[in-house]
């Protein structure tokens, strides 16, 4: 339920005329000193990061953190909330697909049918969504899908440094490269006077880091510590369901027996897909 809040607060920041890359730049911001303090705490009496490490540190801090947390942000200034995370959920089915392209698994047909029933169900919701937003929905969801197809990438290819560094050490390292990144970014890209923000902005930005970006990472690796990543990946499939329920009593937005249609496809696919595996 915190990872689905982040949408709730960037939405509700939008209001105040803040852009993608200002909104996430004091989001990474105020997450940096936490994720040091995580890498540091989780690194205490480990070997050194080799060059390599670093190397691949940086390449996954990019892909999975900096990379998809700017086009999800980007993405949500033209979707609902709602429509955003739906298309998120779909991450197990790209991390299926990056698997059978490059390392050649083989697919079963209850996969494929749960991939035909999580995507009807996206395409169900964005379908009744476009009637609304126009055009910009397909820019917003194709933000948003090039978003989870980044951390799918990066979910792909951090098994190895998982084992290697440790999930929280991996987690504070390549979350304060991001931050690094996103500092980066806003300096390069807008005028200082841009980081100059309505109040409330700078109040949706902390509760946004300490609540909805470095206090799920460590509940979620503490649940798959004690329950195993099968048991807590089905537990999230709240997720959706908080994220519709949040962005109707906090947004406005509306309640659709659309919505309500392809919120049930999707997450019966996610879970028909977590049975087959």
């Amino acid at each position: 339920m915190a990872f689905s809040g982040k949408a709730i607060i960037v939405k509700l920041a939008y209001r105040y005329g803040v852009d993608a890359v200002t909104l996430l730049m004091y989001r990474m911001l105020f997450s940096l000193p936490l994720f040091v303090a995580l890498a540091w705490w989780a690194g205490r009496g480990k070997p050194a990061l080799t060059r390599r490490d670093w190397r691949v540190v940086v390449l996954l801090g990019f892909s999975g953190y900096y990379l998809a947390s700017f086009l999800d942000f980007a993405g949500l200034a033209y979707i609902s909330a709602s429509l955003e995370r739906l298309i998120l959920y779909l991450n197990p089915t790209l991390v299926l697909a990056f698997g059978v392209v490059i390392f050649r698994h083989r697919v079963t047909r209850m996969q494929l049918l749960s991939l035909a029933v999580s995507y009807a169900g996206v395409l169900l919701v964005f379908g009744h969504e476009i009637e609304y937003q126009g055009g910009k929905a397909w820019l917003g969801a194709a933000l948003v899908f090039a978003s989870t197809v980044s951390y799918a990438g990066y979910l792909v290819y951090s098994g190895a440094e998982v084992r290697r560094l440790g999930a929280l050490r991996l987690t504070g390292l390549a979350s304060t490269v991001a931050c690094l990144l996103c500092l980066l970014q806003f300096v390069l890209l807008r005028p200082l006077a841009a980081a100059v923000v309505a109040p409330q902005v700078i109040q949706l930005s902390i509760l946004n880091a300490a609540a909805c970006t470095v206090a799920p990472v460590l509940m979620m690796m503490l649940a798959i510590e004690r329950i195993g990543a099968t048991l807590a990946a089905q537990t999230g499939m709240i997720g959706p369901l908080s994220t519709i329920l949040m962005s109707i009593l906090l947004l406005g937005e509306p309640f659709t027996a659309w919505l309500a249609a392809g919120s049930l496809l999707v997450m019966a696919g996610i879970w028909m897909l977590a049975r087959s595996r």
